[in-house]
């Protein structure tokens, strides 16, 4: 798709972003949840409920992580959509590998067949993620919108507090980034809030987001 036909703005609001979205691509479109707590989610299914969620469950993931998402499905009774590994590889090849089979490969499969994404991807994650677009087209030609993408961290606590949003607990515990069990820690304050994602190694994403 070409972006720059489509008359956007530079930046919209998040929620403009999503029904943007649900417009142009319809059944096409699908919600990324990563089971970190449910803002995107509840921004998108108030625009509309239809829109598919997908969860990505590695294997690997923490217990308040699976607890959240079923907490999830509980209260908005979601299009949900659970993506599984065909194999668990746990350690082999390192975590580039195990990211790439466990994560990347299924985020692959979800989205085949489909046009777009919805990711709750921020520029206040961390370095990394600074420059992030709100609207983008990935590596595989599909679109990418980030609805949140410029929202601070201030703007998401009011946001849950104001609409008692789901939050997964492990945020209440020093992990503001919460990946995999065996990859993931938790973070200082005033470190950089994906300091706990692969503690030790350079690596700063699992490639969902490249």
């Amino acid at each position: 798709m070409d972006l720059a036909s489509a008359n956007l703005p530079t930046e919209i609001s998040a929620v403009a972003a999503i029904e943007w979205a649900t417009n142009e691509f319809g059944a096409d479109l699908t919600l990324l949840c990563s089971g970190q707590d449910a803002v995107l989610v509840d921004l998108a299914l108030t625009v509309d409920p239809t829109i598919e969620l997908t969860f990505i469950d590695t294997g690997f993931h923490f217990n308040e992580t699976i607890e959240t998402m079923l907490a999830i499905a509980a209260r908005y009774r979601p299009n949900l959509r659970v993506v599984v590994p065909w194999r668990h590889l746990d350690g082999v090849g390192g975590p580039g590998f195990c990211c790439s089979d466990h994560k990347v490969e299924q985020l692959d499969h979800a989205l085949a067949g489909r046009r777009a994404w919805l990711s709750g991807l921020r520029r206040a994650d961390g370095p990394s993620r600074s420059e992030a677009p709100q609207i983008e087209v990935d590596r595989r030609g599909l679109v990418k919108i980030n609805p949140m993408v410029a929202w601070t961290d201030a703007e998401l606590a009011d946001y849950e507090r104001q609409h008692d949003v789901i939050v997964n607990p492990l945020r209440a515990r020093g992990y503001p980034s919460i990946g995999c069990r065996p990859c993931t820690s938790p973070s200082a304050d005033g470190e950089d809030p994906r300091a706990g994602r692969w503690p030790g190694s350079d690596k700063t994403e699992c490639g969902l987001h490249l």
